[in-house]
Order: structure tokens, then C-alpha cells, then sequence
């Protein structure tokens, strides 16, 4: 039966793919596809009855982003979900600190959902989503 919401643990973190995006530009479709992504164990996304490239929402306490959804290519996961650091992976960080000076970008709750008709923003929209203005 294929579910309507999977409840993970949302783990960020670099990759190769966006650090090169990243020195191409942020502006660049490497950078874009590196890091508007979500990574998956296989089994989750049978539960959620997804395949590489669906979109998917994924909502935090602090707000909710758009990605395309991934298998995870590097092992098991289940019940974790990974995001390349990135604006897309940030919009669903928040800002809390905890006393430590660096907000949390691993280990905390998310809740991912199938979202076929909603696009994944670029970051200048979503730039101009969270935070009102673009990368200009």
C-alpha cells in the first residue's frame, strides 16, 4: 500500500556534484540539479510509491521546499532522508542555534509528501519565496 506522507530524520550535507555546481555558479543548472534535490533509502520510496525524479514536498517545523526525489546511490538508509546544503535545503533548516552559533542542518524531523503538480522553484524563486528578494 502506498502511503500518503513518509516521517523521516532530514540529514544535510555537501556532495561532489553540488560543491562542483557551486563553482560553476549558483545560478548554474549544475548547482540547480545538485542541490534541489532529496535523497532517498529504496524502500521509502516504494512506500511512498515514488521513482527518481518524482517531486516531492518536504516539511520541517521551520517550512517546506519542493525537491526531486533521488534514490540514495551510496547504501541503506530507511527513515532518512538527505538534502545537498543548498538554498532548497535551507529553506527547511530554520535558524535555531541552540547556544552553538550554527543552526541544525542534521538529524531533526521532516515529513515528505508526493507533490506531482508542484514545481521545484529555481533559486531565484525560491530566494524571492523565502526571503523576498532574488540573487541579484
Amino acid at each position: 500500500m502506498v502511503e500518503q506522507k513518509l516521517r523521516a530524520t532530514l540529514i544535510t550535507g555537501r556532495t561532489i556534484e553540488q560543491g562542483v555546481g557551486k563553482e560553476l555558479g549558483k545560478g548554474s543548472i549544475e548547482y540547480y540539479e545538485s542541490c534541489a534535490v532529496c535523497f532517498f533509502d529504496k524502500s521509502d520510496m516504494i512506500k511512498l510509491g515514488i521513482k527518481n525524479g518524482s517531486t516531492v514536498r518536504v516539511t520541517s517545523k521551520y517550512g517546506s521546499v519542493v525537491v526531486k526525489a533521488q534514490r540514495y546511490p551510496w547504501g541503506t538508509m530507511p527513515g532518512m532522508v538527505f538534502i545537498p546544503c543548498g538554498s532548497w535545503a535551507n529553506a527547511i533548516c530554520g535558524d535555531e542555534t541552540y547556544s552553538m552559533g550554527m543552526p541544525l542542518f542534521k538529524g531533526f524531523p521532516v515529513e515528505v509528501q508526493v507533490a506531482p503538480d508542484e514545481p521545484v522553484l529555481t533559486l531565484d524563486e525560491l530566494l524571492m519565496k523565502q526571503y523576498g528578494r532574488n540573487s541579484l
